[in-house]
């Protein structure tokens, strides 16, 4: 053998094990890398970069992710970038076989379109595979007849695809529980942020279901005075301005109390002491959380009446009671509510207050007297008679007495 082949055939030797070593190295390195970039897309056309370089004869590639949405195979990177190479008769063949091929123009009778326009001699199709689920499929391929992919490329291409397909899978059930908590966060806003977070971990092991239970609460409904024909001349968006404005504040009274909103009505506020979870001073903090709501509509109406802006005034009813309470409808629609007449009597007593007053009826004034200086008094209602209650005492700076 003369002197140029022998040097020949070393290069030859040696190329293989720098391909090799390369391939090993990559296959190390990818589990870190994966584990280490959030952005898939760019961590993808890397990947892509680095399996064209390392392949030899590899001249174009690409990597298509299946869209959850559409159910379609959508383009995440390529090379080049403008003009990805694929063929969908190979991509197609590839997802639905679910296992890796090297397809060579060479003896192929029946050319699709796209492999006629893209020239492809050879080219290497692999499906991105985890736990029998086909995720996406890599490709790479080439227009040089005198090129050719070997088995032991396949296999390489298979090993990285069997990564991406992890990474891939790893980072859509990330996605799924960060949106899974940002709507069971938007879900439990009616609940305080210290109640709010026990609910979510009671969600996330699924003990947060349907259903209800009878028990004792305390609920406070809140209505600002006099709000039709004070809003009568407004334009809506000052309206609802003005509303959040002043539900900001009430709100953030309600949850300093441990108390839950219920529901909005219009301008009323129902809330809720006691419930979901059980709290034995429920009776004391829906008190407190009423006081601290007038004083917080003092604290608006300044700043308001400082700017020039319309102010309002609010009237709190409390009452003591059985009612209904829990999650109600389905796993994936659930709502906080309450039913029972205690509501509706509620009701009155919120009724029952002028601006600026918080009135408790004699149920709860059982578990507070002693607490508050009350005054007593008795107001009509439509249909219910003359209803008796309790009127904290309230200064003008909005102190309790």
């Amino acid at each position: 053998m003369i002197k140029g082949e022998v040097d020949a055939g070393q290069a030859s030797m040696k190329n293989i094990r720098n391909t090799s070593e390369q391939q090993l190295e990559m296959l190390y390195d990818l589990p870190l890398q994966f584990a280490a970039e959030r952005d898939l897309s760019k961590l993808f056309n890397l990947v892509l970069d680095s399996i064209i370089r390392i392949i030899p004869g590899a001249k174009r590639g690409a990597l298509l992710v299946v869209d959850r949405n559409r159910g379609k195979l959508a383009v995440r990177a390529s090379i080049p970038k403008d003009d990805p190479p694929i063929s969908r008769t190979l991509i197609k063949r590839a997802a639905a076989e679910g296992k890796g091929f090297i397809w060579s123009a060479e003896g192929e009778v029946d050319f699709s379109q796209s492999m006629k326009a893209l020239s492809i001699s050879t080219g290497m199709y692999c499906p991105l595979m985890w736990q029998g689920e086909v995720m996406g499929v890599i490709c790479v391929d080439t227009p040089e007849n005198t090129k050719s992919f070997s088995d032991d490329d396949l296999k390489f291409l298979i090993a990285v695809a069997h990564y991406a397909a992890a990474a891939l899978s790893n980072s859509e059930l990330q996605a799924d529980i960060e949106f899974k908590n940002k709507v069971q966060e938007r879900l439990l806003t009616n609940f305080s942020p210290k109640l709010r977070s026990k609910l979510v971990d009671q969600a996330r092991v699924g003990a947060l279901v349907p259903g209800g239970e009878r028990s004792q609460v305390t609920l406070l409904m809140s209505d600002i005075r006099g709000f039709t024909n004070t809003t009568a001349d407004m334009d809506v968006q000052h309206v609802v301005d003005m509303l959040n404005e002043y539900f900001t504040e009430l709100v953030h009274a309600i949850f300093e109390n441990d108390g839950t909103i219920d529901k909005f009505i219009g301008d009323a506020i129902l809330a809720i002491f006691g419930s979901p979870d059980k709290d034995v001073d429920q009776q004391l903090k829906a008190v407190k959380a009423a006081i601290a709501m007038q004083e917080a509509v003092v604290r608006v109406n300044e700043k308001r009446k400082a700017r020039g802006d319309v102010c309002c005034d609010l009237g709190i009813g409390l009452h003591y009671g059985e009612v209904l309470h829990g999650f109600i409808g389905a796993e994936d629609r659930l709502e906080f509510t309450v039913i029972g007449d205690t509501v509706n009597r509620t009701a009155r007593f919120c009724d029952g207050a002028r601006k600026g007053m918080v009135v408790i009826s004699p149920e709860l004034h059982e578990f507070v007297k002693g607490k508050f200086d009350v005054k007593e008094l008795t107001f009509p209602t439509k249909h219910e008679g003359d209803f008796k209650g309790y009127e904290v005492e309230w200064d003008d700076d909005g102190i309790a007495i």
